[in-house]
């Protein structure tokens, strides 16, 4: 038998924040042309074949009924040096784009972060229900990756973190064959 423990939201949010993850721009042109953009760390690939990855957004959102209708997005992977991107697409109701200088897909033509470790642009797939957020699903149609190598900006315990690229923890030999669901 499972001893269930009591728990509020607090806690919850603080248990999902001992998962370290990526931090990801996503960005989107609604149907009547409005660029939407929102920082998102609750990413993740679903499938490789087809190419699906996912995000969620709050209900709550301020441009919720924008996400909801978008017939696809892009995941703009932010690099160690872009927190003030993040910061400014985390903020609601802010002049999110201003001077920035975006770039544009090849494939769908959706907005994409200039400097971003990598971008994905994806067609609309499907949308489920998840509670007080709505998670939307992509089917990737075209990659792109910077170049340079630098580090991804890493978002752990509430905070920005960084991702020590000298020292290595030992990884199995067989890694390679757990491309998916590792």
């Amino acid at each position: 038998m499972i001893d269930l423990q009591p728990f509020d939201a607090r806690d919850f949010r603080d248990v999902l924040g001992t998962f370290a993850t990526g931090v990801t721009v996503i960005t989107t042109i609604t149907a009547a042309g409005k660029k939407l953009g929102s920082t998102v760390s609750s990413f993740n690939s679903v499938s490789l074949d087809p190419p699906l990855v996912l995000f969620s957004m709050a209900r709550s959102a301020n441009s919720f009924e924008g996400w909801q209708e978008a017939r696809g997005f892009a995941v703009n992977i932010l690099a160690e040096e872009q927190v003030e991107i993040s910061n400014r697409f985390a903020r609601p109701l802010a002049e999110k784009w201003g001077t920035l200088p975006i770039g544009s897909g090849a494939a769908c033509r959706f907005p994409l972060i200039p400097g971003a470790l990598a971008a994905m642009e994806c067609v609309h797939y499907a949308n489920y229900d998840g509670g007080d957020h709505l998670i939307l699903v992509g089917r990737v149609v075209s990659i792109s990756r910077h170049p340079a190598s630098r580090r991804p900006l890493v978002f752990h315990g509430g905070r920005y973190r960084i991702l020590d690229d000298e020292e290595r923890i030992s990884t199995p030999r067989e890694a390679d064959v757990w491309l998916h669901g590792w």
